[in-house]
């Protein structure tokens, strides 16, 4: 049998190496917009470090540009859903693909809005162990259907949400965040995109919220 490679003299260990990197590809920062410099800028002071899925997307100005502005769009802007909703969908599709990433970097959250780190990690596994109102068990089971069987809603699906509250143009954004995230987990879990440590920590002590 081979002896295995040592790594060169001064190299760090690959655990550390693979940490660093926000994928497992090689993805050198490409030459951002003045635009895109203060946005990843902005990320890092409001939230002290810079999210992996921007690390990566920011190999290509192009991308990252359209990757912030659908991203805002969707989970930022006004809507007839409150962030919080929206980051609950984004986890628990996110729990459904079985995404790393994404469940890690959106239960964090909804720990941090909800107060609630119970919540946050109960959606990670099986949201229906949460204690959730009505409006919330309709909304995430239409959520995962769109995550895991979409050819398979029907009009009762759709009526279902109605009943519980939504508009149609919430039900519509229900379907679109639900199916960035598909997109997304299926990116993050194809490139090894590993969460930033300071997600794993945050709002695990209510006082952290």
């Amino acid at each position: 049998m081979a002896e295995p490679k040592r790594p060169e003299a001064g190299a760090p260990p690959l655990r550390q190496r693979a940490e660093k990197a926000p994928t497992a590809l090689d993805l050198p920062q490409g030459d951002l917009s003045p635009d895109m410099r203060a946005y990843l800028a902005k990320c890092d002071e409001k939230i002290g470090f810079v999210p992996n899925v921007l690390a990566a997307y920011a190999h290509d100005d192009a991308k990252l540009s359209a990757f912030a502005a659908f991203y805002n769009g969707l989970m930022l802007a006004p809507s007839g859903l409150s962030k919080l909703e929206r980051e609950m969908i984004a986890v628990v599709v996110s729990a459904a693909n079985r995404c790393v990433y994404c469940v890690v970097a959106h239960g964090a959250a909804v720990r941090q809005m909800s107060g609630d780190p119970v919540l946050g990690d109960t959606l990670s596994v099986n949201w229906r162990a949460a204690r959730l109102a009505p409006r919330h068990r309709a909304m995430l089971a239409f959520a995962e259907k769109v995550a895991l069987a979409s050819w398979t809603i029907e009009e009762p699906d759709r009526e279902a949400l109605r009943e519980a509250g939504f508009s149609d143009v919430d039900i519509w954004d229900v379907a679109a965040v639900a199916s960035f995230f598909a997109m997304s987990n299926r990116l993050a879990s194809a490139t090894d995109m590993r969460p930033n440590a300071q997600y794993h920590a945050s709002a695990r002590d209510m006082a952290d919220s």
